[in-house]
């Protein structure tokens, strides 16, 4: 199939095509193209225009029926209409006031545009006009590159002018089955040794390393981060262990946890002091911070606390408030999956049918004894002693009364 049919066949484009009619050259580019190279469907469809990009938005927003919403830093929109999302960006140039600064973006060619771009595989651009629909311009080789599995940047301070494209490099070799080439990898060990990640924010590295440990191969990529050292420049308590951050990742699924916090969590040593301020930096929120730094610390506790056979109260009384990304650190360390599985399965949301308010209804007095009798009876009742809301209620009484 030629890359015209490949283009012609991608969901939504036998409205966007006719809809471009008329409009400055448009080019489908970056990982759109890449993807369709590869016989696959992309996640994303980016779209140069080699003129107005917002005039271009509005105008194919109209004609399909949608909207278009225009992001003023880069000059950049995005179309949504029925069935269809596309991005639209004028080909530009771009130029970095410092190390890790956003770039300065000016009006340029196409061929400058896609030389601006990170490696040469994202440096790719497919005509979408009716008459050179999927003609190929890749004046960098990246599709060579493809082909042959090399992730290669395109010039000497590509990971100094934007450090993210050191683990986003990673993240491709790990997707595509690819490797750096020599000259890249230079830089990129340059660029670590040189703490270029500290001129990013913490903001932008971290969308990059979510990105990176939701990817489907990120053992793989966890990997290639240990051996480059990146482990130690990203966060000098991580501990590199792809097996575990595999465990972890698995773990989430089997647990219905967060994968990224949960293989952040298991990789962290969790050193309080070093550990809130790093999740800070990289602006992760109140709860996921709370969430990670909680399954850190009790991940590794819980796998060598949980045993096999454990009667469910005691499992309950264990795990209950947990978030579940500290079950996948602790499947991660070895903790009995059998448990933790019943635990989210059955035992996680157990409650009693009564409540404090049924046992002052009943005369019991306010007081610390109160609650206490309601934890015993859900003992209970994880173990099969009682059932039901007539037996809960009398248990619990007679235990308030006694520990009054």
């Amino acid at each position: 199939m030629s890359l015209r049919e490949r283009i012609e066949a991608l969901p939504g484009m036998a409205m966007l095509l006719p809809a471009l009619e008329g409009l400055p050259p448009t080019y489908l580019v970056g990982g759109a193209v890449r993807d369709v190279l590869r016989g696959e469907q992309p996640l994303d469809l980016d779209v140069v225009v080699d003129g107005d990009a917002a005039d271009a938005a509005r105008t194919v927003a109209e004609r399909l029926g949608g909207e278009a919403r225009e992001h003023d830093r880069f000059g950049t929109a995005t179309v949504a209409a029925p069935g269809l999302s596309v991005d639209f960006a004028r080909t530009r140039r771009e130029s970095y006031a410092h190390p890790g600064a956003l770039p300065e973006v000016e009006p340029a060619p196409l061929e400058e545009d896609l030389r601006r771009r990170d490696f040469t595989v994202n440096a790719m651009a497919a005509s979408l006009a009716y008459d050179e629909l999927g003609v190929l311009h890749d004046p960098l080789g990246g599709e060579r590159d493809l082909d042959d599995g090399v992730i290669r940047v395109l010039h000497e301070r590509s990971f100094i002018d934007d450090p993210t494209r050191l683990l986003r490099a990673l993240r491709y070799e790990a997707r595509l089955g690819a490797a750096l080439d020599p000259r890249s990898e230079e830089l990129a060990l340059e660029a670590i040794d040189g703490r270029s990640l500290g001129t990013v924010s913490g903001k932008r590295i971290r969308v990059e390393l979510v990105l990176l440990l939701e990817e489907p191969d990120m053992p793989a990529a966890m990997e290639r981060l240990c051996s480059l050292r990146l482990d130690r420049a990203l966060y000098p308590c991580l501990l590199c262990s792809p097996e575990r951050a595999a465990s972890a990742a698995l773990g989430a699924a089997e647990t219905g946890a967060d994968r990224a916090l949960a293989v952040l969590a298991a990789l962290i040593a969790p050193d309080a002091d070093a550990l809130h301020p790093w999740l800070d930096r990289l602006s992760f929120t109140r709860p996921e911070r709370e969430r990670v730094a909680r399954a850190a610390a009790t991940g590794p506790h819980l796998a060598h606390t949980l045993a096999a056979g454990m009667a469910d109260s005691e499992i309950h009384g264990l795990l209950h408030g947990e978030p579940l990304e500290a079950l996948a650190v602790a499947l991660a360390w070895g903790a009995p999956g059998a448990e933790i599985l019943r635990y989210v399965s059955a035992l996680r949301g157990a409650h009693l049918e009564v409540t404090g308010a049924d046992l002052l209804a009943a005369g019991v007095p306010e007081s610390p004894a109160l609650g206490r009798a309601l934890e015993e009876t859900l003992r209970r009742k994880l173990d099969g002693e009682v059932s039901g809301r007539e037996q809960e209620l009398r248990l619990a009484i007679e235990l308030a009364k006694a520990g009054a």
